[in-house]
């Protein structure tokens, strides 16, 4: 279940990433590229890239949050930190008192 998920968030970052970098720049790339013929398909395309920008985006993050709580299980810990701190003072050597 862990590869699985790991595989699919790989794929979903992979396509989010190449779904950003297709998107064209709203800040208008200083005027390079920018024609009437293109203004008119860029709304409806640009619709579509953001809604599937955003559809991929949450599919990422809950991909992300069940790998996370599956992997979870594993990390559990056996023993106690107090318990292996207590084990260790057991085997120092006492200071001596009087050190004349």
């Amino acid at each position: 279940m862990e590869n699985i998920l790991l595989i699919l968030n790989i794929i979903f970052g992979l396509i989010l990433v190449l779904l950003i970098l297709m998107q064209k720049s709203e800040g208008g790339a200083l005027g390079i590229g920018v024609s009437q013929e293109s203004f008119m398909f860029s709304r409806s395309a640009g619709n579509f890239m953001t809604k599937a920008t955003a559809v991929v985006a949450t599919l990422f993050i809950i991909c992300s949050l069940a790998l996370t709580i599956v992997s979870r299980g594993e990390l559990t810990p056996t023993s106690s930190v107090l318990d292996t701190i207590e084990e260790n003072a057991e085997d120092t050597p006492a200071i001596p008192e009087n050190n004349n």
